[in-house]
């Protein structure tokens, strides 16, 4: 039998400024990369799409 789920309310996050930034701007770096792999997949499977529907290109 299930255990009934606790309710969690979160109330205040104190967090220096100068830290937030810094978190702020690492995942700003890190979304670069992620970034690239997502464009790289994308562009190989519309590549992979148009040769199968279109058969191009050459």
């Amino acid at each position: 039998m299930a255990e009934p789920g606790y309710r969690v309310v979160v109330a205040d996050i104190d967090i220096p400024f100068t830290r937030l930034v810094a978190f702020l701007v690492k995942l700003a770096f890190a979304s670069i990369p992620a970034a690239i792999i997502v464009i790289v997949v994308l562009r190989l499977i519309g590549w992979v799409i148009g040769r199968l529907f279109l058969g191009w290109p050459y």
